[in-house]
């Protein structure tokens, strides 16, 4: 069946997915948007009788967004290497402690689960475009290899390699034993209020001996431009920033769907942070600095 009774309201409720699709492979809301909207200007811009040859129309858009952003992944090693400092993917507020404005609409329409949270989306920066295509298409959202194979133009064969690869990836970056919603807002808490408290001892004993801290300050705020290993480095770290910026008022707040934490100033979102916790203590610590990157956050978070 073709898509002769495919309404444009049909073919826009697929934008959803599509924004799924794309942040998973982006870790960019910005970059997102951008693939799906061109995506959908390539529909449209083709024949009638193509569509209407077109079985399925949600399908083709997902494989040109596929194809769009295997192409983005390509270009964008290279553009990460000129960025200042470390890069991570965006944080994504909790839907109903957002800002209102265009760049939430996007997150608001994000599925939160374990495929968005910082840890899972850091491990997919260390694939391969392919890699990532691959295993995000068929492990999380259940794509078969046949379709793709459309996306990577190669064998079915060779995308389940791909996925298996990308597999073996996610299982060695897993931490040995996981931590419940509630255990992981304990430990956040805690580091809370030994933040707020300017506790270094406090914060020592609940940061793991091995923990690392990688901030983005993307070269427009100041951050440590490498990561911060040892939880005694990373301890004393927290509380030079406390020191430095009075009046900094810490929030617990969802962060892609896990407890995290936000720092605002005068109303304004300063941090957006990401936790890891085993066994009740913090193992990494993902700090977003970068405005660009907060603006769905917008004030008073």
């Amino acid at each position: 069946m073709g898509t002769a009774g495919a309404s444009t309201d049909e073919i826009a409720g697929e934008r959803r997915q599509l924004i799924n699709v794309a942040y998973r492979l982006l870790g960019s809301l910005a970059e997102s948007e951008d693939a799906v909207q061109e995506a959908y200007a390539r529909w449209y811009a083709l024949p009638r009788n193509r569509q209407e040859a077109i079985l399925s129309p949600g399908a083709w858009l997902t494989t040109v967004t596929g194809r769009i952003c295997l192409d983005v992944l390509g270009s964008a090693r290279a553009r990460r290497e000129r960025y200042v400092g470390a890069w991570l993917p965006d944080p994504l507020p909790d839907h109903a402690e957002r800002d209102h404005g265009h760049a939430t609409d996007l997150a608001d329409q994000m599925i939160l689960d374990e495929s968005v949270t910082m840890a899972f989306l850091v491990v997919l920066e260390s694939m391969t475009p392919a890699e990532r295509v691959a295993f995000v298409l068929h492990d999380v959202f259940r794509y078969p290899f046949a379709e793709i194979a459309r996306v990577l133009s190669r064998t079915p064969a060779a995308c389940k390699q791909l996925a298996a690869s990308a597999r073996r990836r996610v299982r060695a970056a897993r931490a040995p034993k996981t931590v419940t919603a509630g255990g992981q807002a304990d430990a956040v808490r805690q580091v809370k209020e030994a933040w707020e408290s300017k506790d270094i001892v406090a914060l020592v004993d609940l940061l793991d001996p091995d923990a690392v801290m990688t901030a983005d300050g993307g070269g427009m705020v100041g951050s440590a431009l490498r990561p911060i290993e040892g939880g005694a480095r990373i301890a004393q770290y927290m509380v030079a920033i406390a020191d430095k910026a009075p009046g900094l008022e810490l929030l617990e707040r969802s962060v892609n769907g896990m407890p995290g934490l936000v720092a605002q100033r005068a109303g304004t979102v300063m941090t957006v942070a990401s936790f890891a916790v085993t066994d009740g203590r913090v193992t990494r610590i993902w700090a977003v600095r970068n405005p660009e990157k907060l603006r769905p956050w917008g004030r008073d978070a």
